[in-house]
Protein backbone atom coordinates (compact mmCIF):
# COMPACT_ATOMS: atom_id res chain seq x y z
CA UNK A 1 0.00 0.00 0.00
CA UNK A 2 1.20 3.25 -0.72
CA UNK A 3 -0.37 6.04 1.46
CA UNK A 4 -0.17 9.74 -0.63
CA UNK A 5 -3.39 10.95 0.78
CA UNK A 6 -1.91 14.07 1.60
CA UNK A 7 -1.05 15.24 -1.94
CA UNK A 8 -3.49 17.38 -3.41
CA UNK A 9 -4.95 17.02 -7.03
CA UNK A 10 -2.89 19.74 -8.37
CA UNK A 11 0.02 18.08 -8.30
CA UNK A 12 -0.83 15.41 -11.52
CA UNK A 13 -1.67 16.18 -14.79
CA UNK A 14 -4.05 13.03 -14.54
CA UNK A 15 -7.50 13.24 -13.06
CA UNK A 16 -7.18 12.21 -9.28
CA UNK A 17 -9.80 10.26 -7.69
CA UNK A 18 -10.76 9.58 -4.28
CA UNK A 19 -12.71 6.27 -3.56
CA UNK A 20 -14.58 3.96 -1.10
CA UNK A 21 -14.77 0.58 -0.31
CA UNK A 22 -17.85 0.11 1.90
CA UNK A 23 -18.15 -3.56 3.81
CA UNK A 24 -20.78 -4.23 6.04
CA UNK A 25 -20.18 -8.37 6.96
CA UNK A 26 -18.89 -10.00 3.95
CA UNK A 27 -20.92 -7.69 1.27
CA UNK A 28 -19.47 -4.60 -0.30
CA UNK A 29 -21.73 -1.39 -1.24
CA UNK A 30 -21.49 -0.76 -4.83
CA UNK A 31 -22.90 1.72 -7.18
CA UNK A 32 -24.45 1.41 -10.21
CA UNK A 33 -23.19 3.98 -12.64
CA UNK A 34 -25.23 5.86 -14.89
CA UNK A 35 -25.10 4.85 -18.43
CA UNK A 36 -23.33 8.43 -19.54
CA UNK A 37 -21.36 7.33 -22.22
CA UNK A 38 -19.00 10.54 -20.91
CA UNK A 39 -18.06 8.53 -17.93
CA UNK A 40 -15.63 5.74 -17.05
CA UNK A 41 -17.52 2.62 -16.86
CA UNK A 42 -20.90 3.83 -17.97
CA UNK A 43 -23.35 1.59 -16.28
CA UNK A 44 -20.81 -0.48 -14.60
CA UNK A 45 -20.81 -1.11 -10.63
CA UNK A 46 -18.52 0.66 -9.45
CA UNK A 47 -17.02 2.36 -5.83
CA UNK A 48 -18.53 5.63 -4.43
CA UNK A 49 -16.38 8.29 -4.70
CA UNK A 50 -14.94 10.46 -7.55
CA UNK A 51 -12.80 13.46 -8.68
CA UNK A 52 -10.24 15.20 -5.98
CA UNK A 53 -11.17 19.17 -6.84
CA UNK A 54 -8.19 21.22 -6.96
CA UNK A 55 -6.47 22.03 -3.58
CA UNK A 56 -8.55 19.21 -2.00
CA UNK A 57 -6.73 16.58 -0.43
CA UNK A 58 -8.29 12.67 -0.90
CA UNK A 59 -9.14 12.21 2.17
CA UNK A 60 -11.43 15.47 1.91
CA UNK A 61 -12.39 14.24 -1.64
CA UNK A 62 -13.63 11.00 -0.75
CA UNK A 63 -15.98 12.29 2.37
CA UNK A 64 -17.18 14.98 0.26
CA UNK A 65 -17.95 13.07 -2.09
CA UNK A 66 -19.60 10.23 0.10
CA UNK A 67 -21.89 12.96 1.62
CA UNK A 68 -23.00 13.78 -2.04
CA UNK A 69 -23.65 10.43 -3.63
CA UNK A 70 -24.90 8.38 -0.46
CA UNK A 71 -25.48 11.06 2.12
CA UNK A 72 -23.47 9.03 4.28
CA UNK A 73 -19.69 9.09 5.59
CA UNK A 74 -18.45 7.02 7.80
CA UNK A 75 -16.51 8.46 11.03
CA UNK A 76 -13.16 6.85 9.87
CA UNK A 77 -12.09 5.91 6.48
CA UNK A 78 -8.45 3.79 6.50
CA UNK A 79 -6.18 4.33 3.36
CA UNK A 80 -5.43 1.40 2.07
CA UNK A 81 -3.50 1.92 -1.76
CA UNK A 82 -3.03 4.33 -3.99
CA UNK A 83 -2.89 3.31 -7.93
CA UNK A 84 -1.08 5.18 -10.12
CA UNK A 85 -2.12 4.62 -14.02
CA UNK A 86 -1.36 6.18 -17.24
CA UNK A 87 -4.80 7.45 -16.78
CA UNK A 88 -5.91 8.02 -13.68
CA UNK A 89 -4.48 8.06 -9.75
CA UNK A 90 -6.93 6.49 -7.45
CA UNK A 91 -6.84 6.92 -3.92
CA UNK A 92 -8.70 3.73 -2.18
CA UNK A 93 -10.26 3.52 1.22
CA UNK A 94 -11.86 1.54 2.90
CA UNK A 95 -14.11 1.36 6.13
CA UNK A 96 -16.97 -0.66 7.38
CA UNK A 97 -20.69 0.41 7.01
CA UNK A 98 -22.75 0.95 9.88
CA UNK A 99 -26.00 1.74 8.92
CA UNK A 100 -28.83 -0.06 7.05
CA UNK A 101 -28.82 0.18 2.82
CA UNK A 102 -31.94 1.91 3.76
CA UNK A 103 -30.67 4.90 5.51
CA UNK A 104 -28.48 5.67 2.34
CA UNK A 105 -29.93 8.17 -0.31
CA UNK A 106 -28.68 7.79 -4.09
CA UNK A 107 -27.71 11.14 -5.21
CA UNK A 108 -25.79 9.52 -7.97
CA UNK A 109 -26.12 6.74 -10.14
CA UNK A 110 -28.83 4.49 -11.15
CA UNK A 111 -28.73 1.92 -8.44
CA UNK A 112 -26.65 0.79 -4.95
CA UNK A 113 -26.24 -2.81 -3.59
CA UNK A 114 -24.66 -4.73 -1.25
CA UNK A 115 -22.51 -7.19 -3.68
CA UNK A 116 -21.60 -10.57 -2.28
CA UNK A 117 -17.85 -12.26 -3.25
CA UNK A 118 -19.90 -15.09 -5.33
CA UNK A 119 -21.07 -11.66 -7.36
CA UNK A 120 -17.54 -10.20 -7.41
CA UNK A 121 -15.92 -13.26 -8.49
CA UNK A 122 -18.59 -13.54 -11.28
CA UNK A 123 -17.76 -10.34 -12.38
CA UNK A 124 -21.56 -9.14 -12.05
CA UNK A 125 -24.48 -8.01 -10.16
CA UNK A 126 -28.46 -7.87 -10.81
CA UNK A 127 -29.87 -4.52 -10.46
CA UNK A 128 -33.49 -4.26 -9.20
CA UNK A 129 -33.88 -0.92 -10.22
CA UNK A 130 -33.19 -1.67 -14.12
CA UNK A 131 -34.31 -5.37 -13.66
CA UNK A 132 -30.93 -6.70 -15.44
CA UNK A 133 -28.16 -7.87 -14.89
CA UNK A 134 -24.69 -5.34 -15.35
CA UNK A 135 -21.26 -5.80 -14.95
CA UNK A 136 -19.12 -4.48 -12.24
CA UNK A 137 -16.21 -2.39 -13.76
CA UNK A 138 -12.64 -4.14 -14.19
CA UNK A 139 -10.58 -1.78 -11.92
CA UNK A 140 -13.22 -2.30 -9.31
CA UNK A 141 -13.43 -6.20 -9.39
CA UNK A 142 -9.66 -6.09 -9.12
CA UNK A 143 -9.67 -4.14 -6.09
CA UNK A 144 -12.08 -5.91 -4.23
CA UNK A 145 -10.31 -9.20 -5.07
CA UNK A 146 -7.16 -8.22 -4.12
CA UNK A 147 -8.67 -6.24 -1.10
CA UNK A 148 -10.33 -9.58 0.10
CA UNK A 149 -7.49 -11.80 -0.18
CA UNK A 150 -5.85 -9.17 2.30
CA UNK A 151 -8.77 -8.27 4.38
CA UNK A 152 -10.77 -11.45 5.47
CA UNK A 153 -14.19 -10.17 7.01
Amino acid sequence: MTQTSAVTATQSDRPTVALAILRQGDRFLMQLRDDNPNILYPGHWGFFGGHVEPGETPDLGVRRELWEEIGYCPPVLTPYDCQEESYVIRHLYWAELAVPLDQLVLGEGTDLELLTLADIQRGDRFSAQLQQVRPIGAPHQRILLNFIQHHPS
